[in-house]
């Protein structure tokens, strides 16, 4: 029978069981979530594990990251069964702090990242990044990880991450761990608990369409037609609304085109099925 994962829920807690790593000459890694894991979460607690001699998983269902009108009341939750799927990934120790541990009576503290967070979903979820931004500097600071471990499916997120560490000389390596997908294309998420049968054989082509706009970028097309070819065959099989399908730089997200594209860059898009809002990007 597997035992139960270590955890704890204050940050003194914390920090005791990491300097106490580190103090017998143990490298740290961490890997931030929100919970209603899935086997991307998963796959980060094991890429973890190839940098680091422990692994510090976090679940936190972030108040701060949700708009009005957003998910936070119906954001899936199970503590029991996500330190299960941790332990048997591997995991050394589960931090789970409470909302008065995260954000003590009287915070008032909000970091914003500017440039990278301020398109796409800067764009069509205002305020979001902050949220993102203030947790996650928290969290690095909390537990003082050599590494942490984000996911390449939330890769804007994953660029304002790294953008926050270098401005604040944050002593960690922010490092992507590659987007897992049902063999159908679909990108795991949390959310896809919420689609229909019907939404589900849909869901898939959000992939399939920003995989052809980004080979046919790699091929010398212009940017502008392959976006607008994109959103025109999302909004036909029912997304609705798309918030966006874009060729940005892959490290900056500066807008590219509408001519050929040169250099790096990825194919990033967000349209809701539904009552399911999918994102999903590639690289050109």
């Amino acid at each position: 029978m597997q035992n139960p994962l270590d955890t704890v829920r204050t940050v003194a807690d914390l920090r005791a069981r990491v300097a106490a790593w580190k103090a017998a000459g143990e490298k740290v890694a961490m890997v931030p979530t929100m919970g209603a894991l899935h086997e991307g979460h998963l796959s980060l607690v094991e890429l973890a594990h190839t940098h680091a001699d422990r692994v510090v998983a976090s679940i936190f269902v972030n108040p701060t990251q949700f708009a009005p009108g957003e998910d936070f009341e119906a954001y899936p939750r199970g503590e029991a069964r996500d330190a299960g799927l941790l332990a048997g990934a591997g995991c050394d120790l589960l931090y789970a702090p409470g909302l008065a541990e995260m954000y003590a009576p009287g915070f008032s503290t909000t970091i914003i990242v500017g440039g990278v967070s301020e398109a796409l979903d800067g764009t069509a979820r205002p305020g979001h990044f902050n949220g993102v931004a203030t947790v996650v500097a928290k969290l690095l600071v909390q537990c003082g990880p050599d590494v942490a471990i984000f996911g390449e499916k939330d890769y804007q997120q994953l660029q304002i991450i790294r953008r926050l560490v270098a401005d604040l000389d944050l002593p960690v390596t922010i490092i992507g761990g590659p987007t897992r997908r049902a063999p159908d294309g679909l990108a795991l998420s949390s959310r896809n608990a919420y689609l229909t049968p019907a939404e589900r054989h849909i869901a898939p082509l959000l992939h399939e369409v920003i995989s052809e706009v980004a080979r046919a970028v790699a091929l010398g097309g212009p940017v502008g037609p392959a976006e607008t070819d994109a959103r025109s065959r999302l909004e036909a099989a029912g997304f609705a609304p798309v918030d966006y399908v874009e060729v940005r730089g892959a490290h900056d997200l500066e807008r590219l085109g509408p001519g050929p594209v040169t250099g790096h860059a990825r194919v990033l898009a967000a349209a809701r099925l539904g009552k399911t809002r999918l994102i999903d990007n590639v690289a050109v």
